[in-house]
């Protein structure tokens, strides 16, 4: 039996992906595997026992990854599962701050008790809230992971010449990506050609305030700039001066804080990004099997702090290791398998950073002294048999 504890409310057709092999829920002591979602957990005291965190979303930022590292905890995370969502939501932002929507009807809520005139009134009125279309103009995609594909895809279907910019480009999303979209290898050929700009990419030292002052000054005039991916991805006082000085036409944000709710030219979204009930059940279920195939077979697939690896099983018993990435790791773990004369089926060792994960398919050894005397080499954090 495997134990997994829930530190959010998770979606039932998610945790149907266990099986009657798993004890589920937020009582549960000793657990193997974790499944979170907003909840904070930097200062949650993990067991011994725990082996994996799965987040049920792609932000890992509410998880101590550094501290999982060295407890040997592997942490997965869910990259798009919630793509088609926030897609929607960037995409209604997009028309809303382009047609002026919301303000008017705000405006329209006014009117009431003007009983007859009201028909008079909008008609005059209307004219106030005027603007663009969409198609025709130019948007430009900052980050072309699952979501910014999905938006450049969409927004090519609506019209829209879309300019992509990633130095990361994936194979996956090269594949995916619309052949029309014009892939920029230099960000500032967004900043100064969009009418649209709107960013998915990681909160990182290196793209912390990357929309700020000295790059909305290379922007069009009357640009409108969408925040879904981290609040502080934009400078929020720049931003504001900006919309000020009419530089900016509208910055929508899926991240509200106190400094920019109620500014003109804000539309503050109250994080909606991936409420819905398809992205919750999307991410719940690809979170639940990153950790069943984890815990059952060794096998990781989005991890956030390990490296990516699969491989079929082919012997009786299956040994993980995570160790530091040093010289000479591999040569001591198969020198402990060569001591007592077993035959290692298969292998596959990889790296990341400053982490190595090995796994070695076995079929005859007394595993718990493997595991121990794997587990006394020097810079092995954790061995565990299946």
């Amino acid at each position: 039996m495997y134990k997994i504890k829930t530190y959010n409310k998770i979606s039932k057709t998610g945790l149907a992906a266990f099986d009657d092999k798993y004890t589920i829920g937020d009582e549960v002591e000793n657990a193997d595997g974790a499944i979170v979602r907003s909840a904070a957990l930097h200062d949650v005291e993990f067991p011994e026992s725990l082996k994996a965190i799965a987040r049920a979303g792609a932000g890992t930022n509410n998880i101590p990854i550094d501290r999982c590292s060295e407890q040997g905890i592997v942490v997965f995370n869910t990259p798009g599962a919630n793509a088609n969502a926030v897609k929607e939501l960037v995409i209604a932002a997009m028309l809303i701050s382009s047609r002026r929507v919301i303000s008017g009807i705000e405006w329209v809520k006014t009117l009431k008790g003007n009983g007859k005139e009201v028909g008079k009134m909008v008609e005059k009125g209307k004219s106030a809230f005027a603007g663009p279309e969409i198609k025709g103009k130019t948007i430009g995609v900052i980050g072309l992971g699952a979501i910014g594909v999905m938006v450049a895809n969409a927004a090519n279907a609506l019209g829209m010449t879309v300019y992509g910019y990633d130095p990361y480009l994936s194979v996956k999303s090269a594949w995916n990506l619309t052949h029309n979209a014009v892939h920029i290898y230099d960000i500032n050929e967004i900043f100064e050609k969009c009418d649209y700009i709107t960013v998915h990419v990681p909160l990182t030292d290196d793209t912390r305030g990357l929309i700020d002052k000295d790059t909305i000054a290379k922007m069009k005039d009357g640009v409108r700039i969408l925040n879904f991916a981290r609040g502080e991805l934009v400078d929020t006082d720049d931003i504001k001066a900006a919309l000020e000085a009419g530089k900016v036409a509208a910055y929508v944000t899926d991240f509200p804080s106190d400094d920019i709710i109620g500014v003109d030219g804000v539309i503050a979204v109250p994080h909606l990004g991936a409420s819905t009930p398809e992205s919750e059940d999307n991410c719940a279920s690809m979170a639940a099997r990153e950790l069943i195939d984890y815990i059952e077979n060794g096998n990781i697939v989005n991890s956030v702090n390990l490296p990516e690896i699969t491989m079929p099983r082919s012997g009786k018993h299956r040994v993980c290791v995570i160790h530091r990435n040093i010289p000479n790791m591999l040569t001591a773990i198969t020198g402990i398998f060569a001591e007592d004369n077993v035959n290692i089926e298969n292998l596959l060792n990889k790296s990341r950073g400053n982490y190595a994960y090995s796994m070695l398919d076995i079929d005859e050894a007394d595993t718990s002294a493997v595991a121990d005397k794997i587990g006394a080499i020097e810079g092995v954090i954790r061995v565990r048999v299946i």
